[in-house]
């Protein structure tokens, strides 16, 4: 009898359901996108929109079914992840109320509040958690019960968007490290939530659920959820984690010292590193793994894949036409038209990410640097490469910061999600970093490691080693051009520079920061 395991994946730009046989290969994908709207009363605020995407998840489930034509009753159990940072608050009865998604920054006024009333808090704080104020729960639950106290009132437990799938499948209110690690108030050796930290603040822990790992069981399926989905009630729904770390569990990455870059719509640069290790200098991130005994140094480059959508829609409409046309991806068409663009894009300077400094995060205004009216040199190919290569030169510096603080660097970078469906993009990823980098067959990483979940849930497997073991495989490795990266390394320095002069610009008010985090 065949078994089947669905991942259900809420992302930051879109929401997809995909479904994996038990040889861990790809069957069938449903995605929509989406964005989230700015609440018109609350600058900074960005909602998440819980009917209307769970309904879209719900139609992605539906449609999953259909094109393969399965019966539910083979799917042997269901998982999810999403987003991290991204909370949900419900009531007494355990219906969601509200949610806000990942880059949320409506909480500025109670962050700097806490830094001058609480001036340790936050370095307290990261020492146990590996998080900054800058994407965590505890201004953000402040800013709700402030300014939305009707429905602070009625909070009666939180979660993450990924514990809210489970919930809104299964009836089960829950958290997980991995996911719940981000809300900067889970220990990131007990990987169980701080004791007493909310009442620091005038909060109560009660809104915190029971913790479970990673694979084990939350409940089934409901007769609601399955009139909904289409899943047969009773299916069991398996406890996922956040994207970024339960993706990398699916590219492999379960030891310590392993290295990757998830390119989605932000980027991130990780490696496995054991649970004694904090960035004193509060640069990066830490966060739990979803296995156990390990915990991840991660950096964030801001809204790559973002930017990419972006420099699509606005001009490369004849690529979106033909695409719809001959059913080619816009992107693919783009990229073809800057492989005759030579390495180092004509000295184009895009200015977006910075790189990762937690604990005074904020980003220059969007821009690109050093065109021309050459339209050959300035062109929409020339910005496409640079674009690329840009993305490129930030992972790395992101990288070599998390190499330091390690002190340890990897034999070879799993570089997956969209981008690594790029060869040129990995080609680029190797020859900058200087560093062999390999590609999964399975890109979506993501939703493997949420199907690899299921399948520990359902039995399958007894842990994520295992399911690394049974169901990655790679499709490419890329190594370093010696010859170029001294280009690379060149145009890295003038983007630094660069961008060390477009912050400048932002403090003195000239121009506005692409993202701020809250309090700055």
């Amino acid at each position: 009898m065949p078994r089947y395991f669905l991942a259900i994946d809420a992302g930051t730009g879109s929401g997809r359901a995909v479904l994996f046989d038990d040889r861990g290969v790809q069957k069938a994908v449903s995605q929509g996108e989406w964005w989230h709207k700015p609440d018109p009363r609350f600058e900074g605020s960005m909602d998440f929109d819980l009917a209307g995407n769970w309904a879209l998840l719900c139609r992605c489930i539906r449609n999953v079914i259909a094109e393969t034509g399965i019966d539910p009753g083979d799917i042997a159990a269901v998982s999810a992840t999403s987003m991290r940072e991204a909370i949900v608050a419900y009531d007494g009865a355990g219906k969601a109320i509200w949610g806000c998604a990942n880059v949320d920054s409506r909480s500025v006024e109670q962050v700097r509040r806490l830094q001058t009333e609480r001036p340790d808090l936050e370095r307290e704080l990261y020492g146990l958690s590996g998080q900054t104020f800058a994407l965590g729960a505890l201004p953000r639950l402040l800013w709700l019960k402030e300014n939305l106290p009707e429905v602070f009132e009625r909070v009666s437990k939180i979660s993450l968007i990924s514990d809210w799938i489970l919930a809104e499948l299964s009836g089960e209110i829950v958290s997980e490290p991995s996911n719940g690690g981000t809300t900067g108030l889970l220990s990131l050796v007990e990987r169980q939530w701080l004791p007493g930290q909310l009442e620091k603040v005038g909060l109560s822990s009660s809104i915190l659920p029971p913790v479970l790992e990673p694979g084990q069981r939350v409940g089934h399926v409901t007769a609601t959820a399955s009139e909904a989905t289409g899943l047969r009630a009773g299916t069991p729904v398996v406890v996922g984690g956040g994207d970024c770390q339960i993706g990398t569990a699916g590219l492999g990455l379960v030891r310590s010292g392993q290295c990757a870059v998830l390119g989605g719509t932000f980027w991130q640069q990780i490696v496995n590193v054991p649970q004694d290790i904090v960035d004193p200098n509060m640069n990066l991130r830490l966060n739990p793994h979803v296995v156990p005994g390990l915990n991840q140094a991660e950096a964030i480059s801001f809204f790559v894949g973002a930017a990419m959508r972006w420099f699509r829609d606005a001009f490369g409409q004849r690529e979106m036409a033909r695409a719809a046309e001959t059913g080619a991806d816009a992107y693919t068409l783009l990229e073809q038209m800057s492989q005759s663009v030579p390495p180092g894009a004509y000295g184009i300077i895009p200015i977006l990410s910075d790189v990762m400094h937690y604990g005074r995060w904020y980003h220059a205004a969007p821009s690109l640097l050093n065109l021309s009216i050459d339209a050959e040199k300035s062109g929409k190919a020339a910005i496409f490469r640079a674009l690329q290569e840009n993305a490129a030169i930030v992972s790395a510096r992101n990288l070599e910061a998390i190499f330091a603080l390690s002190r340890t660097r990897p034999e070879q970078i799993v570089f997956a999600a969209g981008a690594a469906k790029s060869a040129h993009w990995a080609q680029l990823l190797a020859t900058v970093t200087g560093v062999p980098v390999v590609t999964p067959k399975v890109k979506e990483a993501t939703a493997l490691g949420c199907a690899a979940a299921a399948a520990i849930g359902a039995g399958t497997f007894a842990d994520f080693e295992e399911s690394a073991e049974a169901w990655v495989t790679w499709e490419a490795r890329f190594e370093p051009d010696p010859a170029l990266k001294p280009v690379y390394d060149e145009a890295g320095e003038r983007w630094a520079k660069a961008y060390r002069a477009q912050l400048a610009l932002v403090d003195q008010g000239v121009t506005t920061s692409m993202w701020k985090a809250p309090g700055l």
